[in-house]
């Protein structure tokens, strides 16, 4: 359960011909990949409702700790990501560094992570999208919006955007990476314009008091309580110094995403400089652009008055300008589509590295002739998916994204220690500062993050963990190339 997959081992596999990916990605495009899946709804919605709630106008802040925290795992992934530039991401590190089982849970983990990802914001594009057909004065019948106040329906729109990604990544890594690059500069204009037209609209006193007086918060003691406040009775702190931290521990979700840069490394033509140079370059530029946004917002319009829906769109209402409100909001629709190509792409590598390696059916693990991608992964997950987006409300489903992601975070970190104890002969392009450290102080605060979700957020990840340890003991043991000893594959026949 606990046997190690050498890296050596790792790359050789990547050289099989039937299982090779195609390498035609550069520093550049993982960079625009990054950007592309962290700037979605977080930026475009959580900005007002943080400092509204838990901040004032010191959401700011909150952003600059949530950046850090991120920082802090990110220097491990480069570092896991150049030294194992495998498809995969934190299920082949763990693989590489903690064994088989956890390899297994973590991967197990990170399609949920991102198949209900991918699932739940395409439901929050298809809105933005039916907003501006209502605008047009084009309506779908009821039935195809999608299930609300529990009457039965399908998302139309959520589905066929996720079956329309699906063919997209089919056709290869170079035509997604063209159209996230398309997407990702208008999105990114878009959230420019804020900060530069929004600069002139700025009140001074609108920033007073930056960090409001404290609130105490009534600790909860029920299911949906956070964690930590029911093993240890810790009831949080809205304003002050204090809410800062509370308001990073939410603000952190709008990272999400500059890992899945990780699992393009077999796709990159120079990994060992490219992938370290595409997370910290993605996570940087979103950290300042979040810090700007919310500085130029807060200073529009009064924390207290800030619309917790479309906070950017109804701060710029408010100082009389529709125009830049209905552009922010074309912006914000056209953006998410390529968080969903994202998250849907690191999703297909993940389940590919899991199959290439025998522990999942290893039919999945066969690339496309002509186009070198994972198709019939793809084709399997861009269905199963669909179908989800199709029937799925996002309310429930959001948090178990996020426990997945500081999970994966928890076993990166450990598996950089690790990794360096038992092979500290392997080449590192990239090498993470102050070992053991900052892989230390990466675990303690998604730990904390952690702890800060709901209680019935672990629950429903605890039933999910326990079911993919039952498949690995059923299927997966028994059919691991590691656990077998086999020598290189035979093509597949057809």
């Amino acid at each position: 359960m606990f046997r190690t997959k050498s890296v050596e081992q790792s790359m050789r596999d990547t050289e099989e011909p039937e299982h090779a990916l195609k390498k035609s990605l550069s520093a550049l495009d993982l960079t625009v990949f990054g950007v592309g899946v962290i700037i979605g709804t977080g930026i475009f919605v959580l900005t007002g409702k943080i400092a509204k709630e838990t901040a004032g106008p010191a959401v700011a802040l909150a952003f600059v700790v949530a950046g850090l925290v991120c920082a802090l795992a990110a220097l491990c992934y480069a570092e896991f990501a150049s030294t194992v530039p495998v498809a995969g991401s934190a299920y082949t590190f763990g693989y590489a560094s903690l064994g088989e089982l956890p390899a297994w849970i973590i991967g197990w983990d990170l399609i949920l992570e991102m198949a209900l990802g991918c699932a739940v914001v395409a439901v929050g594009w298809s809105g933005y999208v039916r907003s501006l057909m209502d605008t047009a004065g084009l309506h779908l019948p009821d039935f195809l919006t999608g299930t609300r106040d529990g009457e039965f329906g399908f998302d139309l729109l959520a589905c066929l955007l996720v079956l329309l990604l699906t063919g997209i990544l089919i056709a290869g890594m170079k035509l997604s990476s063209r159209v996230t690059a398309v997407v990702v500069a208008i999105k990114v204009t878009v959230v420019l314009i804020v900060i530069v037209v929004g600069a002139f609209f700025i009140t001074g006193s609108n920033y007073k008091p930056f960090i409001p007086p404290a609130q105490k918060v009534e600790a909860g003691n029920d299911i949906t309580s956070p964690l930590i406040q029911l093993l240890f009775g810790w009831a949080p702190t809205n304003f002050g110094v204090m809410g800062i931290f509370t308001a990073a521990a939410v603000v952190f979700f709008a990272f999400i995403g500059f890992d899945i840069v990780a699992t393009a490394a077999e796709e990159t033509r120079n990994p060992q400089r490219d992938v370290p140079r595409g997370i910290l370059g993605s996570l940087m530029i979103c950290t300042l652009l979040y810090v700007a946004v919310s500085v130029v917002v807060t200073g529009m319009q009064k924390y207290t008055e800030l619309s917790t829906d479309a906070p950017l769109a109804d701060a710029f209402k408010s100082v009389g300008h529709p125009f830049w409100a209905g552009l922010i909001s074309f912006g914000a629709a056209v953006g998410l589509t390529t968080v969903c190509l994202i998250l849907l792409m690191g999703q297909t590598r993940v389940f590919f590295a899991m199959s290439r390696d025998g522990l999942l059916p290893q039919t999945f693990s066969r690339v496309h002739p002509r186009f070198g991608t994972p198709y019939r992964s793809t084709i399997l997950l861009g269905v199963i998916v669909a179908i989800v987006a199709g029937f799925t409300s996002i309310d429930e489903l959001a948090e178990l994204v996020n426990i997945g992601t500081l999970f994966a975070f928890v076993v990166v970190a450990i598996g950089v220690v690790i990794l360096r104890k038992k092979r500290p002969d392997l080449p590192r392009s990239f090498r993470t500062p102050l070992v053991p450290l900052i892989p230390i102080l990466s675990v303690a605060a998604s730990l904390w993050l952690m702890l800060n979700l709901p209680a019935e957020t672990w629950l429903r990840f605890g039933i999910w963990m326990v079911l993919g340890v039952i498949i690995y003991f059923v299927y997966g043991r028994k059919h691991s190339r590691l656990g077998k000893h086999l020598p290189p594959r035979e093509p597949v026949s057809e």
